[in-house]
């Protein structure tokens, strides 16, 4: 038997910040295999945590700000091939909107992340090749084109806290 297709599931923050007509949206700046990039606070979901759960916690660990989710802005499969490590993944994201607090100054950032940073569409859309991925733009443009689902459209039966035991 093949082995079996495992894809990668990820969270994403999406937080914009109003400063009268314009808008800004938090992202990281992050050392990668491919040189310094820019990333949604974003990260891989974790055993035994909710979708929801995991972005709070990446938010918290990639910018030392509280997110509060409060909508789903939606799923998107993609896939990133890097010939020189000899990795083909592909990644099933859940990209959340929501708010966030202040940064707690007494947090140290997550390994990798060199500082967080607030630009508007524009200053994205001007540098694609600095994004991590295609998805850094592409869930921010779905934000801002007012794509947003309730957070009750993700479901985590309770099974991912505590396996039912077959016998």
């Amino acid at each position: 038997m093949a082995d079996r297709w495992k894809p990668s599931v990820t969270v994403a923050a999406i937080i914009e910040r109003r400063e009268g007509d314009t808008s800004r949206f938090l992202l990281v700046e992050e050392h990668t295999p491919e040189g310094l990039k820019l990333n949604n606070p974003a990260g891989h979901l974790d055993p035994e945590e909710s979708p929801q759960q995991g972005v709070v916690r990446e938010v918290l660990e990639e910018t030392a700000c509280v997110f509060t989710p409060d909508r789903l802005v939606g799923v998107y499969l993609s896939r990133f091939q890097r010939p020189a490590r000899g990795e083909d993944v592909t990644f099933v994201r859940f990209a959340f909107g929501g708010s966030v607090g202040e940064p707690d100054p007494n947090r140290k950032l997550d390994d990798g992340i060199v500082r967080t940073l607030w630009m508007t569409l524009p200053e994205l859309r001007a540098c694609p090749q600095r994004h991590r991925s295609p998805l850094v733009l592409g869930c921010i443009e779905d934000f801002a084109r007012g794509r947003r689902y309730t957070l009750d459209a993700i479901t985590t039966d309770t099974t991912v806290y505590a396996p039912e035991v077959k016998r």
